[in-house]
């Protein structure tokens, strides 16, 4: 792929307000390993090379296995996510591709069974960084490193 334009360097002011936000949702009291999910499942949504390479990176320095990344594109066929798993993925893929059908209100509802509203909150927001880096780096063909 051609290498397109930097935009860390173009939109400098602008582009650090999204690492803000990254640090912000990264320093939020989000679960480590919910965080690495919701990364990895919106890059697989979005086909995003660049941040599925990063994050799954991330997520088995982190201790999450091999095998659970490898079925995360199937996780609602395998038992080996947990209930609360479960819902931020599913939360994961409705906001992400928000243009289909959005939030449903069976996945918000069984978000809110779970966890505080704060918590619910974080969800979004991580789902929502993530949404804004995988554009990034698919709009800029931002090279693999």
């Amino acid at each position: 792929m051609k290498k397109r334009i930097d935009l860390s360097a173009v939109t400098a002011g602008v582009y650090k307000r999204i690492i803000a936000l990254d640090t912000a949702v990264q320093n939020s009291g989000l679960d480590k390993t919910h965080l690495e999910l919701i990364k990895i499942r919106a890059s697989q949504v979005n086909g995003c090379a660049f941040c599925l390479n990063m994050h799954t990176s991330d997520a088995l320095n982190q201790g999450e296995t091999a095998q659970r990344i490898f079925l995360l594109n199937a996780w609602r066929e395998t038992e080996l996510f947990s209930r609360e798993e479960r819902v931020i993925l599913a939360m994961t893929e409705e906001i992400t591709l928000i243009s289909q059908n959005g939030l449903s209100e069976e996945t918000y509802e069984q978000a809110a069974q779970l966890f505080n509203e704060e918590y619910v909150g974080l969800i979004i927001m991580a789902i929502i960084t993530i949404n804004a880096w995988n554009r990034v780096a698919i709009s800029t063909h931002k090279p693999l490193d």
